[in-house]
């Protein structure tokens, strides 16, 4: 229940008062691990991460100015593959924000990376590949980027997330 509280927050109060950032910059949204956020070992439990998530790349397309015109669209955002690295947890009642930005893209699939912070550091990286779809198709990445206006050079992806990316062919072709 207390995730609807913090979207209603997130719509109602922060996406109006966001930073403006562009495509390929940083986003940063600050949480509060609450008592209900967490497991009986008293950290955030597992599943709030990829909740938390989804609030800061909501958070993130508003910075990047693409959420109403997103919505106006009718374009879906839709996680295809994630994949989460825990280093140390967060405890009850602890500040922690997300970092999260786009680090690249495929003729598929755009990737994002997302770090979980407090002020004793780096706590959890996760890797995210998606797509938008619009009346149950994907939007073409290309129509992606002429629509957000974006015209630079496309980054080069990170070798940990290339690894990864062979990883989910393989799993995919083993299971087929």
């Amino acid at each position: 229940m207390n995730l609807y509280f913090r979207l209603f927050w997130l719509f109602i109060w922060r996406i109006k008062h966001c930073n403006n950032i562009g495509f390929l910059d940083t986003s940063t949204i600050k949480f509060r691990a609450l008592p209900s956020d967490c497991d009986v070992n008293f950290h955030l439990t597992n599943s709030r991460y990829a909740a938390f998530m989804d609030l800061a790349r909501t958070y993130m397309m508003a910075e990047m100015g693409l959420l109403k015109k997103f919505i106006k669209l009718k374009w879906m955002p839709i996680v295809n593959a994630s994949e989460f690295t825990y280093i140390r947890d967060i405890k009850p009642l602890e500040r922690f924000w997300i970092e999260s930005k786009i680090v690249g893209w495929d003729e598929k699939y755009f990737y994002l990376e997302q770090r979980f912070m407090t002020k004793r550091g780096l706590h959890a990286i996760a890797h995210v590949r998606g797509v938008f779809i619009h009346k149950r198709k994907q939007v073409p990445l290309d129509e992606l980027l002429t629509t957000v206006g974006f015209d630079e050079e496309q980054p080069i992806l990170p070798p940990e997330m290339q690894q990864w990316i062979e990883f989910l062919k393989v799993k995919k072709e083993q299971n087929i």
